[in-house]
């Protein structure tokens, strides 16, 4: 089974407390060390990596690459030492979970690596990479089961042929333990959508690949064959050709009203959105809690309550936060509005660069928001 790390954080502006010129240093030091875990020079690279965390043992960055070295090393228990110890101080990164998933993956202990994955998804639901991985995973503990259904019945046809099914299914993706690879280029900011967050986007390679949004095609519905339109006399033509001009006279104020409703619903929708922003900013918990509709879908299949507590205690942890919406958009059908826009979101020990889609649905007059997802 072949499952797909990631070699660089999708977060890539995750800096902590520095000033402008240890900033650029930083960065500098931390694109060198990726540049040599991309060489595959990595005992260089978990050098360099160390020293940079001599100075700042929280970079985030430098503590990620120290562990795909660490993991290209053969060293897997410091490697999962490093990742489990990121998931603990940045519960919003998902790559460290998605990293951490693939270790545990190697050393057969598939429901840690299934719970890892989990809580990446939970984290960015539109993290694609993780999705995949936790498919395999999934084939990997049912492999087991049918394998166990036939230690205890041998002539289980059934057992014997999901078996079979699920071998062939994994056969084309490496049946053994995952294979960690280092992806030739670094994630851009933030879960983008490979148009995006995804974060920005990393290559969709077996290693390297930051969750990216996806899309469904609607269906084309058929068009109806035209009905042939009978003869008609001089004055049923005569008829014909004006109710096109009075049909035409009487749409016009028709659709621009329709238009001026149109504009007016995204004012109102663009409004709701930028509202949220500075409640989230200021860290008014209930009032950005109250802009999410009594049917929001929380992320990860968690109940509401849940999910609730999750953001209350992120949102109101001690520390400044600053929520800035880059080139909103909205397009409404209906009573649904979809809201797109690139989120910057700034904090003494976290910063990020994330393309954004929140659903909207308006109940009684206001706009709430149904959805949130990472990417378009």
């Amino acid at each position: 089974m072949k499952m797909r790390p990631n070699s660089a954080l999708a977060m890539m502006a995750l800096i902590l407390g520095l000033g402008s010129s240890q900033l650029l240093h930083a960065a500098d030091t931390t694109a060198q060390v990726q540049t040599l875990v991309n060489q595959g020079q990595h005992s260089q690279a978990l050098a360099m990596a160390d020293r940079l965390l001599a100075s700042n043992a929280r970079d985030p960055q430098a503590r990620f690459l120290k562990g795909i070295a660490l993991t290209e090393l053969n060293r897997l228990d410091e490697a999962v030492a490093v990742f489990q110890k990121l998931t603990g101080d940045f519960p919003e990164l998902p790559e460290p979970y998605n990293n951490l998933a693939v270790l545990y993956a190697q050393q057969r202990q598939y429901e840690k690596a299934r719970a890892a994955l989990e809580m990446a998804i939970r984290t960015h639901p539109s993290y694609a990479t993780a999705h995949e991985n936790l498919g395999d995973v999934y084939a990997r503990l049912a492999s087991q089961a049918y394998d166990k259904a036939l230690q205890l019945d041998s002539a289980n046809a059934a057992a014997q042929s999901k078996l079979a099914l699920i071998r062939e299914m994994m056969s084309g993706t490496n049946q053994g333990s995952a294979k960690t690879r280092i992806a030739t280029a670094a994630a851009a900011p933030a879960p983008a959508t490979p148009t995006p967050t995804q974060p920005a986007t990393a290559p969709n390679t077996p290693v390297a690949s930051t969750p990216a949004a996806e899309s469904a095609k609607a269906a084309v519905p058929a068009t109806a064959p035209t009905a042939t339109p009978a003869p008609t006399t001089p004055a049923a033509a005569t008829t014909q050709t004006r109710a096109p001009v009075t049909a035409t006279a009487a749409a016009a104020p028709a659709t621009a009203a329709a238009a001026d409703a149109a504009q007016s619903a995204e004012r109102e929708a663009l409004q709701m959105v930028d509202e949220w922003a500075k409640a989230w900013s200021r860290k008014d918990v209930k009032s950005y809690l109250s802009y999410y509709d009594k049917d929001f879908r929380a992320p990860g299949g968690v109940s509401r309550k849940t999910w609730e507590q999750e953001r209350e205690q992120r949102v109101g942890k001690p520390g400044k936060i600053a929520i800035d919406i880059e080139k909103p958009t909205a397009k409404i059908d209906g009573d649904v509005a979809t809201v797109r826009f690139r989120q910057h979101y700034d904090s003494p020990g976290f910063n990020s660069s994330t393309a954004k889609t929140l659903e909207l649905v308006k109940r009684n007059g206001a706009w709430r928001i149904r959805q949130e997802r990472v990417g378009g």
